[in-house]
């Protein structure tokens, strides 16, 4: 078995164990986001460095939720300078300018995602998304989180300022594949990030069927009619999430 096999092995195992572990607390995060959208609120998504590629995974997507605003400032993703967005993400001035432009409320969902759990953003934007009245959720590692100390004010990681904790199960510094030399390649955090989230937007759909409330999905514009349907909901949403037009 070479290094491809060993991978999928760890994935698979992996994706099986959250499932089971993680079922409860996707369940309740589907009938919180559900709520939300009954009531008139917005989801939002925040995460620095590759976390914000879970932050962008439910977002204007094929299939995906049309509540959905993902909180962006290009110093915090990888694109402009990798290294820097190391740095920034650190800085705990970001919140109050993040706030500014995006101002989450009672009655809102913001899923904040760090899998270490432990850097000033993500872990005081949540905190002070909970002190306005939104109900946040945590997607991050427990078994790395644990492992680590904080880097912020307030002491606290991510899963110490959450509502509900979203664990992906990921090993300390998330690489799963050991090699001779000692080294660790091979980040499982993404795949499981994207296949908790996606399947909490599955059941916020049939909650919706069942229970008889409005919750827009977005189609896919490569397909017949697609993009007539998503031009009608960019034009319902376009004035409440920066950047969907």
């Amino acid at each position: 078995m070479n290094a491809l096999d060993t991978y999928f092995d760890n994935l698979y195992a992996l994706l099986a164990r959250t499932h089971e572990t993680q079922k409860d607390a996707m369940e309740t995060a589907a009938r919180r986001i559900a709520q939300c959208f009954k009531d008139g609120g917005m989801l939002y998504t925040f995460g620095t460095g590759h976390g914000h590629l879970l932050a962008l995974e439910i977002f204007y997507r094929a299939g995906g939720m049309a509540r959905v605003c993902p909180i962006l400032d290009e110093k915090l993703m990888l694109h402009v300078s990798a290294a820097g967005s190391t740095l920034e993400e650190r800085k705990e001035a970001w919140v109050a300018l993040l706030l500014e432009r995006y101002p989450i409320k009672a009655g809102d969902v913001l899923i904040s995602i760090s899998n270490s759990g432990r850097n000033a953003v993500p872990v005081l934007l949540a905190k002070e998304a909970q002190q306005r009245g939104a109900y946040v959720i945590a997607l991050t590692s427990m078994n790395h989180t644990t492992a680590v100390t904080s880097r912020n004010s307030l002491n606290l990681r991510l899963f110490e300022t959450a509502d509900l904790i979203l664990d992906n199960g990921g090993v300390l510094g998330d690489a799963s594949v050991s090699f001779a030399d000692g080294s660790m390649v091979g980040p499982t955090s993404t795949a499981i990030g994207a296949a908790l989230l996606q399947a909490i937007v599955c059941r916020v759909k049939e909650l919706s069927l069942e229970e008889g409330f409005e919750a827009d999905f977005f189609k896919s514009s490569n397909v017949d009619g697609g993009d007539e349907w998503n031009d009608r909901l960019i034009e319902r949403y376009k004035d409440m999430i920066p950047g969907l037009l």
